[in-house]
């Protein structure tokens, strides 16, 4: 054991050197054969491009620990209490990863840039998506196998209401949805507090599209959960500040009847009953005032719940597409098959070494 540990590699570079330059005509028809099944292959592999937006959202933590707690998640800490919301923007790539978003996006109107296909998204992923036909053979062949083991996709009808039910999907709309969630991806950095979206897509101005629909319905989203209860109660008390409005004008209008009724009217009776209906009408304009002031409030309370989204990159559409690089893969490939040339060539060499 130990005179193998201090046997030391024997290499011999001028053997190696005349062994490769021997052996060219082998390398030369492993890289033409290896170019030739790369180009075969990557060629008809579609091309994609990316459109990337970034939105930096308004802070929801509460005063005095917002700092600290932001700083403490840095490192893994939870020192409670560092939000006044249950979703604060750390949560915003698990909201665009819920079958409820991903739903809806379902619903956005796309356009294609040469302008043949105009649709929502549901309907250009089902029936315009670009695929390799090479592999299209081997797909179809994959269904037609899948198809004598699956049982029969069942899902109930809806009331109408929604295209598309989240608690109960098929498997075509679960695929399309897994889809979506690898072109749809939401990043969040918590050294910058920086909300990224990046939307993957055949077609560019398809990628715009979405960057920018998509970045609105997170707003939304987002916009609709803060100010829920603000916008209830002001709902309420702008129901309850127009009841108490006609409530004072029906008063107004009953004590100015009477008035008009009985003037010059100076009996004890006339005098009591104005009395009561000048009362009334004080206390139902009291009232009218009061809920004025509480819906003005209300009003107040709502825009200061309404969140700020400061958008930092806008979403155009892009160039250049993201992949496949072609070149680098015919380049990785012709490498590969280079060291495993070489590796075949020294393999008596390569046990004795190792």
């Amino acid at each position: 054991m130990d005179e193998k540990k201090n046997v030391k590699l024997d290499i011999d570079f001028k053997k190696i050197f005349c062994t490769l330059k021997k052996r060219r005509m082998l390398f030369l028809k492993v890289w033409v054969v290896t170019f030739i099944l790369s180009c075969v292959w990557i060629l008809p592999q579609p091309r994609y491009y990316t459109a990337e937006v970034s939105v930096a959202p308004e802070s929801a933590d509460s005063k005095g620990a917002g700092g600290l707690a932001s700083l403490a998640s840095d490192f893994g800490l939870n020192l409670g209490g560092g939000s006044a919301d249950a979703i604060y923007p750390q949560l915003y790539p698990d909201v665009m990863a819920s079958t409820r978003f991903l739903v809806e996006v379902f619903d956005i109107k796309i356009k294609t840039l040469d302008g043949e296909v105009e649709t929502d998204y549901y309907s250009y992923l089902k029936s315009h998506q670009k695929e390799n036909l090479l592999l299209l053979p081997f797909k179809k062949l994959r269904n037609w196998v899948k198809s004598f083991f699956e049982e029969k996709d069942f899902v109930p009808e809806g009331d109408g209401s929604a295209r598309f039910n989240p608690f109960f999907l098929s498997r075509h709309t679960e695929s399309l949805i897994k889809q979506v969630q690898e072109n749809i991806v939401c990043t969040y950095s918590r050294t910058t507090d920086v909300v990224t979206i990046t939307v993957t897509d055949q077609d560019p101005l398809v990628c715009a599209l979405l960057a920018d629909s998509v970045k609105g319905r997170l707003q939304g989203f987002i916009t609709e959960y803060r100010t829920k209860k603000a916008r209830v109660d002001y709902e309420h008390y702008k129901q309850l500040a127009m009841e108490a409005r006609a409530d004072y004008e029906k008063a107004r209008d009953a004590y100015a009847a009477y008035a008009d009724a009985h003037k010059g009217t100076q009996t004890e009776k006339v005098r009591t009953q104005m009395t009561d209906l000048e009362n009334e009408m004080s206390m139902r304009y009291n009232v009218y005032s009061a809920m004025t002031t509480r819906e003005q409030a209300a009003m107040a309370e709502l825009q200061a719940r309404t969140p700020v989204f400061t958008t930092l990159t806008n979403a155009t559409v892009p160039h250049k597409p993201a992949g496949p690089k072609r070149m680098i893969f015919v380049a990785a490939m012709l490498f590969l098959a280079t060291v495993g040339t070489v590796m075949y060539l020294f393999r008596r060499e390569l046990k004795e070494w190792f």
